[in-house]
């Protein structure tokens, strides 16, 4: 027994290793040596106990094996999902001008909350608040940390205690516990739904209106749409109903574009501009979706209506931080020229690849597969369809092109879900998903320069 203690080998020299400095590289010095300290322990008990432990097991491929089933760190990772504006990834990749933005607020003392020319204390986001107003048309506006603090801000500054009116087809959850009713709850408001699920008629809001009723509220319906027998009031109606009625009309606009989708390619969608000149008094939209900026919710509309909201205790608690501010501005000022948009802002350069270039990606990356996985799966390049994400445009998706991965012989769904898991272990884990019994990854969302990339994570495989 003592014997085999003795045999056990020791943490530097795992960590010596030519494996063990690969998973160094990866993982960390200090994560790595206290998990092969954990499974060196472990194999000590069991000598301990007799129970035929083995001093010749693989250390590395076992703490490997550990350190992937624990939380990861946020790590880069190849987006082939063929969703671009994908939640779970981080939304939007910022435009370049943005991150050396960020880095610069985050490297040097910054004007954050100093006016330069008199040498007093400044507006913190009176810059982003001025550039928003020339971009959409807005009296004033304000920004805080994401659109659904926005939202909450909103109704907690214009109809606490009171009512506000929505459409029963827009009583939207949009995931993470965000369901307009629970918000309106917790933000001290009072719900008064009008209508039916798939139709609303003017009507249903005017007899609505009474006593308490504080706020007419549309919500766009981020992640659905209903269709067929259906009917919604517009914008320029409710609007008026609205004035008339002396209350304002707030609308969540949840993604919101700053420039028309459809010279672009893309299906088409209201500007924030369009919104408002159809009358209403105060849009909500992010900054990450479709804008393709950092997290951030945006307020925009009656300068009275953002004067109240900004001296709402609940706007100090959301506010941004200086690095996000710093990116948000940069992403902003790039708008002032339209026409530079699809080269500098990712979000619009992954949405409007043309099929030819996303196929040539593809095409490249056909035989780097074929290497690994063609005695396991027919490999293909195909055509696909890919979703914008995050809740903008639901329904709408843009054609692609990808690579398929079908399993040979008996291999069913299992074989799929073991692909899909190899996939996730590269270096650089490659994301892809599983549709009509093949595995897919779709190249709409890597580069050409990144094939190098993804080819050396795809050939760490080989040594995992």
């Amino acid at each position: 027994m003592n014997q085999l203690a003795s045999q056990l080998p020791s943490i530097d020299r795992l960590l010596k290793s030519e494996e063990g400095q690969s998973l160094v590289a990866k993982h960390g010095r200090i994560r790595v040596s206290d998990t092969l300290r954990e499974i060196v322990a472990e194999a000590r008990e069991q000598i301990q106990r007799e129970d035929g432990s083995s001093v010749n097991r693989d250390w590395i491929g076992e703490a490997r094996t550990r350190l992937a089933s624990k939380p990861s760190d946020y790590q880069r990772v190849f987006n082939l999902t063929g969703t671009v504006l994908h939640t779970n990834l981080g939304r939007a990749l910022l435009p370049e001008v943005a991150i050396e933005a960020a880095a610069q607020a985050g490297r040097f003392p910054t004007t954050l909350e100093y006016d330069i020319h008199s040498g007093r204390r400044g507006a913190r986001a009176a810059a982003i608040e001025q550039l928003i107003c020339e971009l959409t048309g807005a009296e004033a506006a304000t920004v805080v940390n994401n659109n659904a603090a926005a939202v909450v801000l909103a109704l907690n500054t214009l109809a606490l205690n009171a009512s506000a009116i929505v459409s029963r087809g827009e009583l939207v959850e949009i995931g993470g516990s965000f369901r307009i009713p629970d918000i309106m709850r917790q933000a001290g408001v009072r719900l008064i739904e009008v209508g039916t699920t798939n139709r609303t008629h003017l009507h249903d809001y005017e007899n609505a209106i009474m006593g308490d009723a504080a706020l007419l509220m549309k919500v766009h319906t981020s992640n659905y749409e209903i269709k067929g027998f259906t009917h919604e009031v517009s914008l320029s109606d409710l609007s008026q109903l609205a004035a008339g009625s002396e209350i304002p009309l707030f609308f969540d606009l949840g993604s919101g574009n700053l420039i028309p989708l459809s010279p672009m390619g893309l299906p088409e969608e209201s500007t924030v501009r369009q919104v408002l000149e159809q009358g209403v008094d105060l849009v909500s939209f992010s900054g990450d979706k479709l804008l393709g900026g950092p997290q951030a919710g945006i307020l925009a509309g009656r300068r009275d209506l953002i004067a109240k909201i900004k001296k709402n205790p609940l706007h100090r608690a959301f506010r941004l931080d200086k690095m996000t501010l710093a990116a948000f501005l940069a992403t902003l000022k790039l708008y002032v020229t339209p026409e530079q948009l699809k080269d500098k802002v990712p979000t619009l350069y992954f949405l409007t690849r043309s099929t030819e270039d996303i196929e040539q990606v593809a095409q490249s990356l056909l035989p780097l597969f074929e290497e690994k996985l063609s005695d396991r799966f027919i490999c293909r390049v195909t055509d696909l369809n890919s979703q914008i994400g995050s809740g903008a445009l639901p329904t709408k998706t843009i054609k692609s092109v990808g690579l398929s991965f079908e399993p040979k012989g008996d291999a069913g769904e299992q074989a799929l879900s073991e692909l899909a898991s190899e996939l996730r272990s590269a270096e650089t884990p490659i994301l892809g998903r599983i549709a009509h019994h093949q595995y897919i990854l779709d190249c709409r969302m890597l580069r050409s320069e990144d094939i190098g990339t993804l080819e050396a994570s795809l050939n760490s495989l080989d040594h995992s």
